[in-house]
C-alpha cells in the first residue's frame, strides 16, 4: 500500500480542485490519501464524490497553532467535523486570515515590493487565503524564485513581512481534536527551514499530553533530521508518519513523494473515533 498522509487542495492553499486532487492522487498509485486542508474541511464533500475506485480517502485538516511565540501546525485526522468546539476553533483560524494576509501585503509594500491585494485574492480565488498565495504573487512579480523562496526569507516567521494570526494552543488543540475522535500528528516538527521550530522538550511535553505521532518523512526534513526524529519518537513512544504535503503547482512537491507505513496507518484509523476512511466507488 502506498500512504501520503498530508495534502492540500483549493479550499486551503493548494492548486488542485478535491476532485482533482483524489484523481491525481489514483494516478499517482496511491491507495489511501488524506485530505488535510489549513484549518476547514470545506474539501471533503467534492473529494468523497470523486473519489475513485481503489483509492481510500482520509478526512481531515492541518491546524494552525503557535507555541511560545512559535507557529507550528497540527495534523487532525478523522475527527468528527460537526463537533462545536474544534468546529468553533476553526472558524476562528479561517476568520483571522483575510485580515493577516492584508497585513502581510502592507508589509512588503513598505519594503518596496509591489504586491497588491487584488493579486492576492486573485491567486487564492476561493480558498482559505495564506502565505502561499502571497509567496506566489511574490513569485510571478519576479521578486523570488519559487514559494520555499519566499517561506525562507521574507515570509518566514522571523522575516521582514511576517504577520501572526490566530493560531491555538497545541495544548488546546490536542484536546479538541481528541474531543472530536480524532489522531493528532505533529506536521514536520523541525522544518527549520521555515523559521523557528519549537524545542524537542516540547514534543515531549506534547507526547505527554496525548500527541500521537510526528511527521517524519518530509520533504523539509534532511537525511540527519529524519534518522533524529525517529529517534525521538521511539524514545516517546510516537507514531511516525511520512507525506508529501502536496500543494499541486504551489510547490515542488509530488504525490507520495513520501509515504507512510501501512502498520502506522492501520494504527491511526484503529485509535480514531470520530469518522471512518471513506473508500472509493469509482466517483
Amino acid at each position: 500500500m502506498r500512504i501520503d498522509l498530508h495534502t492540500h487542495s483549493t479550499a486551503s492553499d493548494g492548486t488542485d480542485t478535491p476532485a482533482e486532487l483524489v484523481r491525481n492522487a489514483a494516478a499517482s498509485g496511491l491507495d489511501v490519501v488524506a485530505l488535510t486542508d489549513h484549518d476547514t474541511v470545506a474539501g471533503h464533500a467534492e473529494a468523497r464524490a470523486a473519489l475513485p475506485e481503489g483509492l481510500t480517502l482520509v478526512t481531515g485538516a492541518e491546524l494552525s497553532c503557535r507555541l511560545d511565540g512559535v507557529s507550528l501546525h497540527m495534523l487532525a485526522y478523522l475527527f468528527d467535523p460537526e463537533e462545536p468546539e474544534l468546529a468553533r476553533e476553526r472558524e476562528l483560524v479561517r476568520d483571522d486570515r483575510v485580515p493577516r494576509a492584508r497585513g502581510i501585503v502592507a508589509k512588503l509594500q513598505d519594503l518596496g515590493v509591489p504586491v497588491t491585494w487584488e493579486q492576492v485574492a486573485r491567486i487564492a480565488g476561493d480558498g482559505a487565503v495564506g502565505r502561499p498565495h502571497i509567496a506566489t504573487a511574490l513569485v510571478e512579480l519576479g521578486v523570488v524564485g519559487s514559494v520555499n523562496d519566499a517561506f525562507g526569507s521574507l515570509l518566514a516567521s522571523d522575516g521582514p513581512a511576517y504577520v501572526e494570526k490566530h493560531e491555538l494552543d497545541p495544548f488546546e488543540a490536542l484536546r479538541l481534536i481528541k474531543g472530536a475522535g480524532g489522531v493528532a500528528v505533529f506536521a514536520h516538527p523541525l522544518a527549520v527551514k521555515r523559521g523557528r521550530c519549537v524545542p524537542e522538550s516540547a514534543i515531549a511535553a506534547l507526547a505527554a499530553a496525548g500527541l500521537d505521532g510526528i511527521e517524519v518523512d518530509h520533504m523539509d526534513h534532511d537525511a540527519p533530521t529524519r534518522a533524529r526524529l525517529r529517534g525521538t519518537a521511539a524514545d516517546l513512544g510516537l507514531l511516525t508518519t511520512g507525506s508529501s504535503d502536496y500543494h499541486g503547482s504551489r510547490k515542488t512537491c509530488h504525490l507520495g513523494e513520501y509515504t507512510t507505513d501501512p502498520e502506522i496507518y492501520g494504527e491511526i484509523v484503529r485509535r480514531a473515533t470520530g469518522a471512518f476512511p471513506v473508500p472509493g466507488a469509482g466517483g
